[in-house]
């Protein structure tokens, strides 16, 4: 028997001022000022200076009037999704090995992506390959690459801006990303960066194209540094292997670099997006707002509205469709002030919480001193969700009395010693590099060597936990470790 049911679902769809407040609260001081700069360019109802308090009652009158229902209101929390946030970060022990090491990179330069985004301008692509490139392109980490996959961002797109695309449509667009300079930028791993970068080069040299060839084929050999199985493989002598050696070594396995450490070019500046002094012990927290004005309403075009509303019957269409013009574009405004002081609220009282859980490290700038800390405890702290800690937490930066820090380097994973002290794991890895550091290189430490000495200091730890550690601050293995003769 056929029955028929009758099912609702309420499906969340974000508006682009939803969207737009996401990305406001990552984005760190210097591109803030950057988006306020755009935006009072792009919005003439909007002005640099303080708000004046009559002003903005007036204006919240005539939107009343002028509305015909009221617009609901929205939080970060409405609508943030944990998806994004990978499992481990939700967890104690919140890292892995897919993590950079523990000295994290400076915020990314504008100017590198900029650079891509110019690119693809010149490209002759349909409107919708230039949407998903650019896309692709705002997913490019600082070192070049691609780290999301490709399924991700196909949810991404259809999730945040409702766009359906096949996973194949994106891999197309990322192959025409990949032709951009510099060379071997969008790449998902080492191997597809390297790849990308020795195609680009003379095809007819016996050197590249024995290069080429490893890449393809011996890549697991060439980075465990098994000579004696290409050479067999590929039946070559060691002055060939050499030679396409050589050429590999030439290649950026980092080409994003070229744009954030080049030399050539002007280094940019960390910008803090926090303050701390210390003042006789007395911790004082303040967002650096040097550079980001106060902002409020033309008044000359919040008049014009009230002008209109008394006499709204007596205009033309012209005149409705120039009010209707103005008021979106004083509703733009509004929104922008709110959004603008809601991001500054929240970092704030976030930081405030960091501040609260790591205080010792703050009062003494001892790295013994910090805690263990996950975005769980933060968010436990401040009532917020998660996901929202995270986007606070990104490329965020904060001035202290011991110099500048990524809020990232505050957050770890911890472990008890055998006397029941409580550690983070960042006192382990520091031990860990201090003894790789220091280790014979004709006779480097083993992982099991390196337990034991860890052992010795009180730390009850196994070996596949320091193969985790060690792999996260991309130390290789002994073998690879070793030197070789000569």
């Amino acid at each position: 028997m056929l029955k028929q049911n009758l099912e609702q679902k309420l499906l969340q769809k974000l508006s682009p001022q939803q969207i737009q407040m996401i990305k406001m609260l990552e984005i760190p001081t210097l591109q803030l000022e950057q988006r306020i700069k755009q935006e009072l360019e792009d919005n003439p109802i909007l002005e640099e200076g303080e708000e004046h308090d009559e002003l903005e009652e007036n204006y919240e009158e005539q939107e009343e009037e002028l509305n015909e229902a009221d617009q609901e209101e929205f939080s970060f929390e409405d609508y943030i999704n944990d998806d994004d946030i990978p499992s481990y970060k939700l967890q104690a022990s919140n890292a892995s090995k897919d993590d950079k090491r523990e000295e994290i990179p400076f915020s990314q330069n504008t100017s590198f992506h900029e650079h891509l985004e110019n690119q693809i301008g010149l490209k002759n692509l349909t409107e919708r390959e230039h949407l998903l490139a650019r896309y692709i392109i705002g997913n490019i980490d600082e070192d070049g690459y691609l780290r999301r996959k490709v399924e991700s961002i196909v949810n991404d797109l259809a999730f945040t801006q409702n766009i359906k695309v096949s996973e194949e449509e994106v891999e197309r667009v990322l192959k025409i990303v990949q032709e951009l300079d510099p060379p071997g930028v969008g790449a998902r791993n080492l191997r597809e960066c390297l790849l990308i970068q020795i195609k680009q080069k003379d095809q007819e040299r016996p050197s590249i194209k024995l290069a080429k060839k490893i890449l393809e084929q011996y890549f697991n050999e060439f980075t465990k540094k098994h000579y004696e199985k290409i050479i067999t493989r590929l039946k070559i002598s060691e002055e060939q292997l050499e030679d396409a050696f050589n050429e590999i070594l030439k290649l950026n396995p980092k080409p994003g670099s070229v744009y954030t450490n080049s030399d050539s070019r002007d280094i940019q500046t960390i910008i803090p997006d926090f303050i701390l002094e210390n003042n006789d012990g007395k911790l004082e927290l303040s967002l650096n707002s040097k550079n980001v004005p106060d902002l409020h309403i033309n008044k000359d075009y919040s008049t014009m509205l009230e002008e209109y509303q008394k006499n709204r019957q007596n205009k033309t269409r012209d005149e409705k469709e120039a009010i209707s013009f103005v008021k979106q574009k004083l509703e733009a405004a509004k929104w922008f002030i709110d959004a603008i002081k809601q991001r500054q609220n929240t970092l704030l009282i976030t930081m405030n919480a960091i501040l609260d859980y790591q205080y010792e490290f703050f009062q003494t700038g001892d790295e013994s001193r910090l805690r263990p800390m996950i975005l769980k405890d933060i968010a436990d702290r401040t009532g917020l969700d998660i996901s929202t800690i995270s986007r606070v937490v990104n490329s965020k930066y904060i001035q202290t009395p011991f110099g500048i820090y990524p809020l990232k380097y505050f957050f770890s994973e911890g472990m008890q010693k055998e006397n029941g002290e409580e550690v983070s794991t960042r006192r382990i890895k520091s031990i860990l590099k201090e003894n790789i550091d220091d280790e014979d290189k004709k006779k480097p430490l083993t992982d099991e060597k390196l337990a034991d000495i860890l052992r010795e200091q009180g730390y009850k730890i196994a070996r596949r936990t320091v193969a985790k550690y060690r792999e996260q601050m991309n130390i290789p293995v002994a073998r690879l470790r070793k030197e070789l003769k000569g």
